[in-house]
C-alpha cells in the first residue's frame, strides 16, 4: 500500500506538470512532454562501454516507472485530444463493417459438429457443439463473455476434447503475458474441476484413456517452454509427473496428438533444429521414443498415416524442404525416402493427409499454391489462382476419410472465404465469405498489384500494393508501407476490412516482402538474418525509394509501420534514413537488441541466438550494435512517431520502447510529434476484446490521417 501511495503521488505530479506547462500559442495547445530521469549506467562487454541513461526503466514494480508510463499516456492523450471525436468516428466505422452476430463454418470431429460464434454487442466468442447433425440441440462449451467478466484482459488459449467427448481441457490468460492456466470441464455435468495447472503454454492433449492429459509448462523467469508434464484426471496438479525436460536453453518444447490419433508427440525446436519423441496414445504411461535425434541445421516435422510417418525436412541440402516418408518402426533419418524431392524454386510449407489424397501447400515466386496428389499416382494438379496479391492456406481438416478439402482464400481486394473443394467432383463450394457491412465496400472499386523494387545489391524485392480506384498516382497520395522481415515469417497480401478506413481516405497500402521472411523461399530468410540482417533494413528503405521514384507517393506523404521485430525494422530505418518518412508507427517494438540479447533471463533471448546471433561472441555483438535502434539514436531530425507497448508484454518487454522514446526525446533535434502509448492491462497482442482492439487501430489511423491533413498537398 505504501508503494501504491507513492505511485499515485508521482502520477499526479506528472499529470499536473503536463497541465501546468500547457499554454496557448497562436490558437494551439503546446504541451511539454514528460522527461524520464537520466540515471547513467555503464554496460561493458568485449571491452566496449555503452552508457544507458534509462536502464532503470526496466524496474516494472518501481512506482517512478509506472508514473512515467502513465505520464506518457497522459501526454499522448493530450496531444491527440483534438482527434478524439475522429477516433470515435473511425472506431464506429471499422466496427460497423464487422458482422457482430457471426459464426464460423462448422467442422465435424469424432461425432460432433463444432461451432464458434459471436453475439451482437459482445467482445468474446462462444464455443459450442452439436451431436451428429447441425439440427441437433446446441451444447455451449464455453461462453467467453461470461468468463471474461471482472478481467480487464481475457484470452481463452485452446480447448482439447477427450476422445470419448466427455471432458474438455481449456486454458485462460487474464494478464496478457501468455502464461496460461489449464482446467478441466466435465461436459456431461457442466462442472469445472477446481484443480488448476498454472504457467502453461495453453495447449494440452488427451491420451486415448480419457483420463491422461499431457501439457507444457514454462520456466518461471524466462518463460521458455521447457517441460512436458502428465496429469491424471482428478489428481492434484502437484502430483503431475514430468515426462520430458528440455535442457538446452536455445530450444522450446511442445506436445500434440497426430491427426491419426495414434501417437502423442513431444516436439523440441530451435530456430535451426528440430527433434521429436513419440508415444502410442493407447499407452500413456509408456516411454517416449526419439523419432530422429536433433542435428545442427536439421529441421523437420512429422505427420502420421496408416503405417508410415510423413516428414517435411531440409536434410541433404534441401534448403526449401522436401517431403519424405518412413515406416513406423524405422523412424531414423537413414530410413527416410523421398516422396516429393527438393526443388530450388519451390518452398514446401505444409501438407494435409486424406485417405485417398495428399494436399501440399507450396510457395513459388512468392505465391501460395495448393497441390492435389492422389495416393494411387493417377492425379497430380494445382488448384487455379489468378491474382498476384492473394493468400491461400489449408484450413481445418480433422477427418482422414473426407473427400473434401477445406481451405481459405483472400486477397488485398477479396474478403476472406472458407471453401470446400471436392476431390471426386472437382468442384468447389464457398461455405462462407466474410461480410463487409456498411454498404460501401465493393471489390471492383479497389485495385491491387505486385511491383518489384531493385535493392542496392541488385536483388529484386516484391511489393504488394492496394488502393481505391481513382487514387492519384502522381506522388501526392499518402502511402503506408508495412513489413516484418524476421524469423522466416511471411506477410502474405491479405484482406482487411479495417484497412478500408485508410484506403477510402486516399491512402495507398504497401506490403514490402523484404528479406528475413520466406516470401521468395528459404534463402530469402537466410539472407536476412544474423550477419546479413542489414539486408532487411536496406530492402525496406530501397522499397521506399522505389515507391517515391515511381510517383506512388513522396517523402512528404510516406508513412511506415511495423510491429515487434517489425518495430525493430522501424527503429533501424528511422536511424538510417529518417528523411524518407513523414510518420512512423512502431508497435511493441524490439529496439534494444544488444542489451536484450545479452540478458538470458528475458523471455525468448536464448532461443533466438540463431536469429540474431549471440552477442557474447564479439563478432555478433559488433554487428548487432551497427543496427540496434536504441544504441544508434543520434542528435538529428526524426519523423513523427507513435510507439505502442503493453506493460505485461512477454515477447518484447515494455521497457524497450519506453527507453527508446526517452532517448529520442533527449536527442532528437526536431519538434515533430513523439508519442508513447502503453496499455497497462495487456501484453504483446494488445487488448483482448475483438472491438476493444479497434480503439488501438483508431488511434494509429487518427495519428496518420491527422499528420496527412496537417501537412496538406
Amino acid at each position: 500500500m505504501k508503494n501504491l501511495g507513492i505511485f499515485l503521488i508521482i502520477s499526479v505530479i506528472f499529470a499536473t506538470s503536463c497541465k501546468k506547462q500547457a499554454k496557448m500559442t497562436e490558437g494551439k495547445v503546446l504541451i511539454t512532454p514528460p522527461k524520464a530521469t537520466i540515471k547513467p549506467k555503464q554496460l561493458v562487454k568485449h571491452g566496449d562501454v555503452r552508457v544507458d541513461n534509462y536502464y532503470w526503466l526496466n524496474e516494472r514494480e518501481n512506482p517512478e516507472v509506472l508514473a512515467y508510463l502513465n505520464a506518457e499516456n497522459e501526454y499522448t492523450k493530450a496531444i491527440m485530444a483534438h482527434t478524439e471525436e475522429f477516433q470515435q468516428e473511425l472506431f464506429e466505422e471499422m466496427k460497423g463493417r464487422i458482422k457482430e452476430d457471426d459464426t464460423t463454418v462448422p467442422y465435424k470431429l469424432n461425432g460432433y459438429w463444432y461451432i464458434t460464434r459471436y453475439e451482437k454487442g459482445k467482445d468474446y466468442p462462444v464455443y459450442a457443439r452439436k451431436k451428429d447433425t447441425l439440427d441437433a440441440v446446441e451444447e455451449i462449451l464455453f461462453d467467453c463473455n461470461e468468463m471474461a467478466k471482472g478481467h480487464s484482459f481475457f484470452n481463452l488459449g485452446s480447448i482439447s476434447i477427450s476422445p470419448d467427448n466427455s471432458m474438455a481441457s481449456f486454458s485462460i490468460d487474464t494478464v496478457g503475458r501468455r502464461q496460461y492456466t489449464i482446467q478441466i470441464k466435465n461436459l456431461m455435468t457442466g462442472e469445472i474441476y477446481p484443480d488448476k495447472i498454472e504457467n502453461t503454454t495453453s495447449s494440452s492433449t488427451w491420451a486415448s484413456d480419457n483420463k491422461t492429459l499431457f501439457y507444457c509448462v514454462k520456466d518461471e523467469v524466462t518463460l521458455r517452454s521447457n517441460k512436458i508434464m502428465k496429469h491424471k484426471l482428478h489428481n492434484h496438479a502437484k502430483t503431475d509427473e514430468e515426462v520430458f525436460y528440455e535442457a538446452d536453453d536455445t530450444f522450446n518444447t511442445f506436445v500434440y496428438k497426430t491427426k491419426s490419433r495414434k501417437y502423442i508427440v513431444i516436439g523440441s525446436s530451435s530456430t535451426l533444429s528440430s527433434e521429436y519423441r513419440i508415444l502410442n496414445a493407447d499407452n500413456p504411461d509408456g516411454e517416449f521414443k526419439v523419432f530422429q535425434e536433433r542435428q545442427s541445421d536439421l529441421e523437420y516435422s512429422i505427420a502420421h498415416y496408416n503405417d508410415y510417418f510423413y516428414i517435411i525436412a531440409n536434410n541433404e541440402g534441401a534448403t526449401n524442404f522436401k517431403l519424405l516418408k518412413t515406416p513406423e518402426g524405422a523412424t531414423t533419418i537413414e530410413n527416410w525416402e523421398d516422396v516429393i524431392p527438393h526443388r530450388e524454386n519451390v518452398l514446401l510449407e505444409d501438407i494435409e493427409i486424406f485417405k485417398d489424397y495428399l494436399v501440399v501447400n507450396e510457395r513459388e515466386n512468392g505465391l501460395n499454391n495448393l497441390r492435389i496428389m492422389s495416393w494411387n499416382g493417377k492425379e497430380d494438379y494445382y488448384l487455379p489462382f489468378e491474382s498476384e496479391t492473394y493468400t491461400t492456406y489449408i484450413g481445418n481438416n480433422p477427418d482422414f476419410d473426407s473427400d473434401v478439402l477445406r481451405y481459405g482464400f483472400n486477397g488485398l481486394t477479396a474478403p476472406s472465404a472458407v471453401i470446400d473443394y471436392n476431390f471426386i467432383t472437382k468442384t468447389k463450394q464457398i461455405k462462407k465469405e466474410q461480410e463487409v457491412l456498411g454498404g460501401t465496400f465493393k471489390k471492383e472499386n479497389y485495385e491491387s498489384k505486385r511491383v518489384w523494387a531493385t535493392a542496392r545489391d541488385g536483388v529484386k524485392i516484391p511489393i504488394s500494393l492496394v488502393y481505391k480506384k481513382g487514387t492519384k498516382l502522381d506522388g501526392t497520395s499518402p502511402l503506408l508501407q508495412y513489413a516484418y522481415g524476421s524469423y522466416g515469417h511471411t506477410i502474405d497480401p491479405s484482406f482487411s476490412s479495417v484497412r478500408l478506413s485508410l484506403l477510402d481516405r486516399g491512402f495507398i497500402y504497401a506490403i514490402a516482402h523484404i528479406r528475413g521472411g520466406e516470401y521468395l523461399g528459404r534463402n530469402w530468410y537466410e539472407t536476412g538474418k544474423l550477419q546479413t540482417k542489414l539486408n532487411t533494413f536496406y530492402d525496406f528503405i530501397d522499397c521506399s525509394k522505389y515507391l517515391i521514384q515511381q510517383n506512388y507517393t513522396s517523402e512528404k506523404h510516406l508513412y511506415a509501420y511495423g510491429g515487434s521485430a517489425g518495430g525493430l525494422l522501424m527503429g533501424a530505418v528511422m536511424n538510417m534514413n529518417p528523411e524518407l518518412y513523414h510518420g512512423v508507427i512502431a508497435a511493441v517494438p524490439f529496439v534494444d537488441v544488444v542489451t536484450t540479447m545479452l540478458d538470458e533471463t528475458i523471455p525468448l533471448t536464448t532461443g533466438e541466438y540463431d536469429e540474431w546471433g549471440n552477442p557474447n561472441e564479439k563478432a555478433y555483438y559488433d554487428y548487432m550494435k551497427l543496427y540496434s535502434p536504441y544504441d544508434n539514436v543520434e542528435e538529428k531530425y526524426y519523423p513523427n512517431v507513435l510507439v505502442t507497448t503493453g506493460l505485461h508484454d512477454s515477447q518484447v518487454q515494455y521497457w524497450e520502447p519506453a527507453k527508446w522514446v526517452a532517448k529520442l526525446r533527449e536527442l532528437k533535434k526536431d519538434n515533430n510529434i513523439l508519442l508513447l502509448q502503453t496499455d497497462m492491462d495487456a501484453g504483446h497482442g494488445g487488448a483482448s476484446g475483438r472491438f476493444e482492439s479497434l480503439k488501438e487501430v483508431a488511434l494509429e489511423y487518427a495519428f496518420l490521417l491527422d499528420l496527412e491533413a496537417s501537412y496538406g498537398q
